[in-house]
């Protein structure tokens, strides 16, 4: 585990700031956390009114991507970060841009779950459609945890798990189109399944970009576009 630099400010004032907008950050992860959950699971009991709910939520989610990045802006201008300080607002901002991006694909999902409830149920594998979110969750949770302790390690773990969801998706896209095959009045309700799935392998991309936010504060290097080998070099170097 690092150090974040900012403890090391003789203004306390200074290091309030910085860990007030990281726990802000923390706190926006818990909500999207909770909207991907809630979302797959109005998807799989094609329960339209905690559909609805997640909808609701997701403007909760944009309301705290702006006031961060409002704070983020009030440092910048004040205290003209250099360094390891201006790499931790810089992560800042990209990790809140990300975790915007995964409510939206929660909020899609459950834009899904309300069509799919208004037909009869759907015979695609939902089954393992909570496996894969239940994966993805635990990669944004984990992305997050990394971002919580500038863990250099931990971040490269999520960069590992991102194409092994890869692999589950390709599996469950498969699994849905073989279904479409077998029975073409199922075209419509597996489309929404499979947007679904789409959605959820996307918000494995993001918690892989937040890990790579973290490997950019810690060590100073942009990691991103690089291929797993590659960016474990980069990291441990």
């Amino acid at each position: 585990m690092n150090t974040p630099s900012y403890k090391s400010h003789i203004s306390s004032q200074y290091n309030s700031e910085l860990e007030d907008v990281r726990q802000r950050v923390l706190a926006m992860g818990g909500l999207v956390e909770q909207q991907i959950v809630d979302a797959t699971r109005a998807l799989i009991e094609a329960d339209g009114e905690l559909a609805d709910e997640v909808r609701r939520n997701d403007i909760r989610v944009n309301q705290l991507e702006v006031q961060i990045d409002e704070e983020c802006s009030g440092i910048l201008a004040r205290r003209q970060p250099t360094a390891g300080d201006l790499r931790l607002v810089y992560a800042v901002i990209k990790t809140i841009t990300d975790l915007e991006r995964i409510g939206d694909e929660a909020s899609k999902i459950a834009r899904m779950a309300i069509d799919l409830g208004q037909h009869e149920r759907s015979p695609a594998p939902l089954v393992e459609v909570g496996h894969l979110s239940r994966h993805v969750s635990q990669m944004v949770r984990d992305a997050l945890d990394a971002f919580a302790r500038m863990d250099v390690d931990a971040a490269l773990a999520v960069a590992q798990e991102d194409v092994a969801v890869d692999r589950e998706y390709e599996a469950l896209l498969r699994q849905c189109i073989t279904f479409m095959m077998e029975d073409p009045r199922t075209i419509r309700r597996v489309l929404d399944v499979i947007w679904s799935v789409r959605a959820l392998e996307r918000i494995g991309d993001h918690a892989r970009n937040i890990a790579e936010y973290v490997i950019y504060f810690v060590k100073g290097k942009d990691v991103r576009h690089l291929g797993l080998e590659a960016m474990e070099r980069e990291a441990r170097s």
